[in-house]
């Protein structure tokens, strides 16, 4: 077999190799059509408190700047002052056995 066709051959199965791709779960972050309702990134405590209530738990404030979480049982809201920074779907994680 010639040179060329070798080299096309393995280019094009090199190709087809990189195609294929794999899907990567991260535990407690969550897809936009996972169905768990939870505040996006930038929303206000107020705007949370207005669409998702009174949390279970509310935690102080820790650190500088300061840092706050809320509890809503199937996730767990983080504020940066007013602001939210991040929602975390605690029906991804996986717990130890105890």
């Amino acid at each position: 077999m010639p040179f060329t066709k070798k080299l096309l051959l393995s280019l094009l199965f090199a190709f087809c190799m990189s195609v294929q791709a794999d899907t990567l779960s991260i535990p407690g972050h969550y897809e936009n059509g996972s169905g768990l309702q939870m505040p996006k990134r930038g929303s206000s405590m107020q705007k949370v408190l207005e669409k998702f209530g009174e949390p279970v738990r509310r935690g102080d404030a820790v650190g500088n700047p300061p840092i706050t979480e809320w509890d809503y049982g199937d996730f767990r809201v983080f504020f940066e002052y007013q602001t939210v920074l991040h929602s975390l779907n605690l029906t991804t994680l996986i717990m130890p056995k105890q």
